[in-house]
C-alpha cells in the first residue's frame, strides 16, 4: 500500500542448538535441585532416634537415602 513501511523482525537467537539463555536457566535449576537434594539428606541423617521413630522409619531405614551422592536424583527421567 502506499505510503505505509514495511518493517522486517529479526530474529536474534541461533539457529542452530539450544538458546544460551535456556542452557543456563537449565544448568541453574540442575544446580538448585542438586542443592535441594543434598540438603534434603543433610536433614533426614541429622534427626533424632525419637523424631524418626515419630514417623516410623529407623535409623537403618535411612541409611541408604542418606549415603546416596547429591546427583542421584529420584525423580529424574
Amino acid at each position: 500500500m502506499k505510503g505505509q513501511k514495511g518493517y522486517v523482525l529479526v530474529n536474534h537467537s541461533p539457529r542452530h542448538g539450544v538458546h544460551l539463555g535456556a542452557f543456563v536457566m537449565a544448568a541453574w535449576r540442575q544446580l538448585k535441585r542438586w542443592y535441594e537434594l543434598a540438603e534434603q539428606r543433610r536433614q533426614l541423617a541429622s534427626l533424632s532416634d525419637e523424631a524418626l521413630k515419630d514417623i516410623g522409619l529407623s535409623r537403618a531405614d535411612i541409611l541408604p537415602e542418606t549415603e546416596r551422592p547429591f546427583w542421584d536424583d529420584p525423580l529424574a527421567k
